[in-house]
């Protein structure tokens, strides 16, 4: 599905600074090869002020012919193509210098409720011990995607914060209905509270990070911990996060026919996940009516050309009304999934430094 590569341009390039780099770091050869990314054709309706590079990815992910997901089983949807395959080809085809990865890999499998669920554990190569950590949830509406779809997201995070970064493979729906995920991910964060030394962690420098259907269990498990008085994390990073069940918000009228994401595949998401419609309320589905006092400090990221747009704004306002410090900041011209782009999207390697960089403030508290 996804290479593991170090796709994030701010922090990759080995040990010293090249010769040839500018001040963050980034390869000039590479500055050239993702600057001859254009797309082939004229903006779509949908996206008239999408920017050339994210409309090269999204060329790409429809030149595969797949049929749309909300026409597929679940277990069909999964062999579709992905995003991340379209950047990866837009990386060949322009012959992309790959930096040396940063980070070490390795795996851990860990008891759930119900069944057991694999963790990735992204440990930076410089460095001292004990790192801090980062429990990370991937995208993809609690249904398909997997810890591949998204390596370069947890290893741009480990490599730009110099943290320790624990991606979660979660149990999919519908095998796994509605409340699964949520259950995993939080077992996951109660693991790495008490593991995290056996990680070479910090175990009192604890940060949750997810986007989309991660960025909701990121911020449940803060939710969780505070309700269950487990420790807290000290900072959530949210990446346009599913945090409303409401899909007639000013987004999702904007932007119901746009790639990635468009409203009917949300509203696949949304039946392969939940038992009944009526669980669409439940305060963990529908963050922005939950119980929002006493979260940790939190991060969110927006795409302008995505459906839950309005979903990310809104939970930003609640947080505020709930005394929660909150940093927020909307891309332009970019979609939903452009946070893992670094590699080939300008507005990717910003958020990247954007959100390890508020993630690097709070661990140094």
């Amino acid at each position: 599905m996804a290479l593991s590569i170090c796709s994030s341009l701010v922090s990759c390039g080995g040990s010293g600074k090249p010769s040839n780099a500018d001040s963050t770091g980034l390869q000039k050869d590479t500055m050239a090869a993702v600057s001859s990314i254009k797309p082939d054709s004229a903006a779509p309706s949908w996206a008239p002020d999408i920017k050339d590079e994210m409309l090269a990815v999204i060329e790409k992910l429809a030149s595969y012919k797949d049929t749309p997901i909300p026409k597929l089983t679940a277990q069909q949807a999964r062999k579709n193509h992905t995003p991340t395959d379209a950047v990866m080809d837009l990386v060949k085809e322009n012959s992309i210098p790959m930096p040396a990865p940063m980070v070490d890999t390795s795996g851990q499998e860990i008891a759930v409720k119900g069944g057991k669920v694999h963790l990735r554990i992204y440990t930076p190569k410089m460095g001292a011990a004990p790192f801090p950590v980062i429990v990370y949830y991937h995208g993809g509406g609690f249904v398909i995607a997997d810890l591949d779809v998204y390596d370069a997201s947890a290893r741009g995070l480990s490599e730009q914060t110099g943290a320790i970064v624990v991606s979660v493979a979660y149990r999919l729906a519908p095998e796994h209905k509605f409340p699964a995920a949520h259950d995993d991910a939080f077992a996951a964060y109660q693991w790495t509270v008490q593991n995290a030394a056996s990680i070479k962690g910090d175990p009192k420098k604890i940060a949750v990070a997810g986007e989309s259907a991660g960025g909701n269990l990121a911020a449940n498990v803060s939710i969780m911990a505070r309700d269950k008085g487990v420790q807290l994390p000290v900072h959530q990073l949210l990446v346009y996060p599913v945090a409303g069940s409401d899909m007639n918000t000013e987004s999702y009228k904007k932007n119901a026919a746009a790639k990635p994401l468009d409203k009917p595949m949300m509203g696949w998401f949304v039946k392969n996940y939940l038992s009944n419609m009526a669980q669409a309320e439940d305060p963990r589905i529908n963050l922005v009516g939950a119980n929002l006092k006493g979260l940790p400090a939190t991060t969110i990221i927006t795409a302008e050309i995505d459906p839950l747009m309005s979903d990310g704004k809104l939970l930003a306002e609640k947080l505020k009304a709930a005394d929660v410090k909150v940093d927020s900041k909307n891309y332009d011209g970019v979609t939903h999934e452009f946070f893992g782009m670094a590699i080939v999207v300008p507005q990717a390697k910003d958020a990247q430094a954007y959100a390890s960089s508020a993630l690097k403030t709070a661990f140094k508290k």
